[in-house]
């Protein structure tokens, strides 16, 4: 299906749509959107704030490298797109994790939040990767998460690609990026105790804002950071 250009509060976005322009809604009532064409992630806003601009549609292909999108549940609180674990309460290790792409490709960047058990300390993270695409970015952050969070203990990280938690925990298929992904599993694998969980991005989450912004830090400044924390 197409892609219908709309205002969202302001701002031009991209609407999914029938072939006669008409926006395609969801049970719940919203649209899926994104940000331009160099924005492959996908997020869905109340059809009633999607004000129709007089443009032509714009195909699939337009997109180059597009984060494939899950159908959202009807109801389960862990689908709900919030984090479901308090960094105060849970006895693991948290990673907040997120990827940027000024154009895609184009200079792109990973950024992590480590929380240790308790949430007592945190550390922040970014990587710069150079020319790259957005997915690139969101898996890179996952990586770098299993990599910086200390062995000890189960690690959470939350991530807002759905892709991400598609290629590496739900046996999607993969077109692009198959050395990352490969090397991701394996590193995964072999600390073991790894769950990634999806968050909603752009959603008013402290943390997973936080990892947006490192990643944007990253890419802003060509530069790199390693999350360093300790336990205690």
């Amino acid at each position: 299906m197409p892609w219908a250009w709309s205002l969202l509060r302001g701002t031009r976005v991209l609407a999914r749509a029938a072939a006669d322009g008409s926006l395609v809604k969801e049970p719940d009532g919203r649209v899926e959107i994104r940000y331009g064409l160099g924005h492959p992630k996908a997020y869905r806003a109340a059809a009633r704030n999607l004000e129709p601009v007089s443009e032509p549609l714009v195909a699939d292909a337009a997109f180059g490298d597009v984060e494939p999108v899950e159908p959202k549940p009807r109801a389960s609180a862990k689908s709900s797109g919030k984090p479901q674990v308090s960094p105060e309460t849970y006895d693991g290790w948290i990673a907040y994790t997120d990827g940027a792409c000024s154009g895609n490709p184009g200079p792109a960047g990973s950024g992590v939040v480590l929380v240790a058990p308790g949430g007592a300390t945190m550390a922040e993270g970014y990587e710069y990767l150079g020319t790259s695409t957005n997915n690139v970015g969101e898996l890179t952050a996952i990586l770098r998460a299993v990599e910086w969070a200390p062995a000890a203990g189960p690690l959470l990280v939350y991530t807002d690609s759905q892709y991400a938690i598609g290629v590496l925990q739900k046996g999607w298929k993969a077109k692009a990026n198959p050395e990352l992904i490969a090397h991701t599993k394996r590193l995964i694998a072999s600390r073991g105790q790894v769950r990634l969980e999806y968050v909603r991005g752009h959603a008013g989450h402290a943390l997973n804002e936080k990892a947006d912004e490192l990643a944007r830090k990253a890419v802003s400044l060509r530069a790199s950071k390693r999350a360093e924390l300790s336990e205690g």
